[in-house]
């Protein structure tokens, strides 16, 4: 089964690619994800691994968790699951008035 791992404090040049490359030194890469802002197109300094195993995922935590990856220190640890979103309305108003 494969674990989802939170990657943070990532430098803005990170790519998809480059994560999958570090992180195949601990194993199988299922998918490496770096989140993008959907307004500005420009990373926003995060991404999601998602290794094959768990054992892999632990490996990826304890070997790079605050090592240096384009001159800023990771922050690497197990994702937690997304919280679920209200289906409230978006356009910048309070929709009660």
């Amino acid at each position: 089964m494969s674990k989802k791992l939170y990657v943070g404090n990532l430098s803005y040049s990170i790519t998809d690619q480059s994560l999958t490359d570090t992180f195949s030194e601990c194993g199988t890469v299922q998918s490496a994800r770096v989140i993008m802002d959907r307004d500005s197109g420009r990373s926003k300094g995060f991404a999601f691994v998602e290794m094959s195993t768990d054992s892999e995922a632990a490996n990826s935590i304890n070997r790079f968790n605050g090592t240096q990856l384009e001159g800023r220190a990771m922050n690497v640890s197990e994702a937690k699951p997304q919280a679920p979103r209200d289906g409230g309305s978006r356009g910048g108003y309070n929709s009660r008035y």
